[in-house]
């Protein structure tokens, strides 16, 4: 197989195991706790589990200078953290999961997924730095093609598989599965031999002073040229229409009337398999156009979407009948797109990465957009239970829109 084949594999595979545990928690999580009566504030609350995406910036810098090179020193990193990923599945397996209305086991619950997200973010920052490295740049498109199919095919075993299994298979037998996988993705990696040798380019600072001294002196790095400085503006607006309108699209199926079935099968795995379509077509489009054009182009698109959503829920909230049909396509329609905007967007990322800063600079990047879209996952809850659907969904398509100047203002400043 060649070189370029097995670097495309090398990450399917490392992206697919870390979506896997990931497309769980935000996609078959949020309808679980709805169908047991959670409201939309409390599975907001749930949206501090992705902490640890928001601030693995605070040791990514770690991950980049600290490895083993004989072993492969982002391998070193990659593969303890994936193995440990199955052992937390294990664990959590023999969770007594009807026994969540019970303090203690909640909050053990709670604690576990948390370990795991500490673990799939610790890799996240080795796996980038790995792909920022490997990657040249006319390969740059494809590989963050593999890295978005691989991670949606993850949620489509994770979120909708799940679902679809809970209806017939026990707790216990689901996520053996689920580790079970995670396993058999450890084995590209494995056999995988990291050849380039990383640079040391600094050593850790020790005071409080000296890293807060070394975060100035990295920001600098953003106000540099007006064009990173416009493109920091890109990042922080990037997720805030997916941060709004986390706790709310999966909900409102199961308020629609939607069995978990239907919502693992007909909506998170249709979608996520139209996800993989988009993102496939992205990687195709980005030969020919170019990847500011193509960012401005599924911005629009993802704002449409975001409309159907709005007329779903208004139609839902007039108690106007709705063949389950328009749902699955509204929701395949929005995946596909969300792909294909995220294709770009990481591509964009690594374009703005720095090679002696691999892991830091892609981490940093991507820590930004998923801080902003976590913070107002926690309090989007809230305001969707005062406003209710239609009127919080209306009010989320302005800010998108609102959002786009900061895209147009990059636009006139990038090459």
């Amino acid at each position: 197989m060649p070189i370029a084949q097995n670097v495309y594999l090398l990450l399917f595979s490392l992206y697919w195991a870390q979506g896997l545990p990931v497309g769980f928690m935000t996609h078959a999580l949020p309808v679980i706790l709805r169908a047991e009566g959670v409201s939309l504030a409390h599975i907001g609350g749930f949206g501090l589990l992705m902490l640890p995406w928001s601030i693995k910036i605070l040791w990514a810098p770690w991950v980049d200078r600290v490895g083993n090179s004989q072993r492969g020193h982002y391998r070193s990193w990659i593969i303890p953290m994936q193995l440990f990923s199955v052992v937390v599945l294990v664990v959590l397996s023999f969770l007594p999961i009807h026994a969540l209305d019970q303090p203690h086991y909640l909050l053990l619950f709670f604690m576990t997924l948390l370990s795991l997200n500490f673990v799939g973010a610790t890799q996240d920052i080795a796996t980038d730095g790995l792909a920022v490295r490997i990657l040249k740049s006319e390969q740059q498109h494809w590989g963050n093609t593999f890295q978005v199919i691989g991670s949606r095919l993850g949620f489509i075993v994770g979120g909708g598989a799940i679902l679809w299994m809970l209806d017939g298979f026990e707790w216990q037998t689901t996520f053996l599965l689920l580790a079970g996988l995670v396993l058999l993705n450890t084995l590209p990696v494995l056999l995988y031999r990291e050849s380039t040798p990383v640079q040391v380019v600094h050593q850790p600072s020790t005071s409080w002073r000296q890293k807060s001294k070394a975060i100035t002196q990295y920001l600098k790095y953003y106000r540099s040229s007006s064009t990173l400085w416009r493109w920091l503006w890109v990042l922080l607006t990037f997720k805030v229409a997916d941060g709004l309108t986390g706790p709310l699209l999966k909900p409102l199926m199961v308020d629609l009337g939607l069995s978990f079935t239907q919502i693992g099968v007909y909506v998170t795995m249709l979608g996520a398999f139209a996800a993989l379509l988009g993102a496939g077509f992205a990687g195709a489009l980005l030969k020919i156009m170019r990847r500011s054009q193509a960012l401005c182009l599924f911005s629009g698109l993802k704002i449409i979407c975001l409309a159907t959503y709005t007329w779903l829920a208004y139609q839902y909230e007039q108690q106007q009948a709705i063949a389950p049909v328009v749902i699955y396509v509204i929701n395949a329609a929005e995946d596909a797109v969300s792909a294909m905007l995220l294709v770009v967007m990481l591509t964009l990322v690594m374009q703005y990465s720095r090679l002696e800063y691999a892991a830091t600079d892609f981490t940093f990047q991507v820590a930004v957009m998923a801080t902003v879209s976590g913070v107002l996952y926690s309090l989007s809850g809230l305001i969707g239970d005062v406003l209710g659907y239609t009127n919080y969904l209306f009010l989320i398509v302005f800010i998108a829109i609102f959002c786009l100047v900061t895209i147009f203002r990059w636009m006139k400043f990038e090459k």
